[in-house]
């Protein structure tokens, strides 16, 4: 399965297999034909950092970095200077005693569910069969750490108190994807979160929190960053998924944790010479995105539902918008075509219109064919649209599935 991040911030892999078109010595057609829809699209619901060509990007980098720190100093070797800066600004952002950076989210998680296997003495990690590690990274807590994974549910939502606590077999941590992404950005209630952290607990066990997007769960929780992550062991941050950035990630946690998790990143091959350009992309988008992500989060329950209306008046038929309401600024729509029609009624609707209401869709990975879905995300450039903006794209976008069939 191609991993759907390339949809998030076009290109940005994780998945099992190269996406469609990325990663090639020869760029697939394609994509070209995707990235010009995208860039020349006058209205978007989210506009990613990588729809710019590099020029753009770096032009940006560089003036948005004389507004996070003194770009007369030195530049950071092995971790320090402005890559310290972002640490302490993570830790003081989640409230823990320190963080550290890391190249990869895919890296921070392996090294905290390694570390917090040696210091419980239990290899088994509870998580999700839908979470990142068991969807995205090949095997590798298992091939690289030697980790075991067992599933408390395979319902697609978080496990429950009842399900963690009566679960079979024992546990030294259980990591929880905040929000679960492959089950469409689903989160549980704050006080269930708060349940099944206390039922781990109960069986001596150490939370992880997968927080690639945590940044955006606060409106579903009705809760600072700090109060979340304190629920936690440790959590990991990414800074691309939903800030921006170009790359990296860090995890935070206790001094103790976070030094040794630092040993374990130089062994993985991530003590990098330099990391200034992905740190100072991670500190402008903390100050841009973040406090936006309110605007977000309530612009995507408005376009959700315009959704739904726009497809009920124009006799879709069966679809879903899930979840409905959507717990964050991302979601899911799923319609009965081949994601192939649907991808190229969403390219011309781009092309002739210049107006890009979905990016790529994929076909269902279980159930009957002819099923499809598309991960909708709403940023900065999707806060323009009405309601009434997404009731007729959604009905002009039907009108040239149906032209196709």
């Amino acid at each position: 399965m191609a991993d759907r991040d390339e949809q998030v911030h076009d290109g940005a892999t994780d998945g099992p297999q190269t996406p469609r078109g990325y990663g090639d010595e020869e760029p697939d057609p394609q994509r070209l034909r995707r990235i010009a829809a995208w860039r020349q699209a006058r209205k978007l619901l989210s506009r990613s950092p990588v729809d710019r060509p590099l020029g753009e990007q770096l032009a940006s980098l560089t003036a948005g970095a004389a507004t996070v720190t003194d770009l007369d100093r030195p530049a950071d070797i092995y971790g320090n200077g402005v890559v310290a800066e972002l640490e302490r600004r993570i830790a003081g952002l989640l409230g823990t005693e320190e963080a550290a950076f890391f190249p990869t989210g895919t890296m921070a998680q392996q090294v905290a569910l390694r570390c917090w296997a040696g210091r419980t003495g239990n290899p088994t990690v509870a998580l999700h069969p839908l979470a990142h590690p068991e969807v995205h990274e090949r095997g590798a807590l298992s091939a690289v750490t030697g980790l075991r994974t067992v599933h408390p549910t395979n319902e697609p939502r978080l496990p429950t108190a009842d399900e963690i606590r009566d679960f079979a077999e024992p546990f030294g941590t259980l990591m929880l994807e905040l929000p679960l992404r492959d089950a469409g950005f689903v989160l549980p209630t704050w006080e269930e979160l708060e349940a099944v952290v206390a039922a781990a607990r109960e069986r001596d066990a150490v939370v992880h929190f997968d927080g690639a997007r945590l940044w955006e769960c606060a409106d579903r929780f009705g809760r600072e960053l700090p109060e979340i992550a304190g629920l936690a062991d440790s959590v990991y941050v990414s800074f691309y998924k939903t800030l921006g950035g170009i790359s990296g990630a860090a995890l935070a946690g206790s001094a103790s944790l976070i030094e040794e998790a630092r040993t374990w990143r130089h062994r993985y091959g991530g003590q990098l010479f330099q990391q200034f350009p992905a740190a100072l992309a991670a500190l402008i988008g903390l100050d841009r995105e973040l406090p936006k992500l309110p605007s977000y989060v309530a612009q995507a329950k408005v376009v959700a539902a315009a959704l739904a209306e726009g497809f009920t008046e124009a006799g879709a038929g069966w679809f879903r918008v899930h979840p409905d309401p959507p717990h964050t600024h991302q979601f899911q729509v799923w319609l009965p075509y081949p994601a192939d029609v649907l991808e190229e009624a969403s390219l011309r609707q781009a092309e002739e219109t210049g107006v890009a209401l979905f990016r790529l869709w994929h076909p269902a990975a279980a159930g009957p064919p002819g099923v499809s879905f598309t991960e909708v995300t709403v940023s900065e450039a999707g806060l323009e649209w009405t309601a009434a903006d997404v009731r007729a794209a959604a009905a002009e976008f039907l009108e040239r599935v149906a032209r196709q069939g």
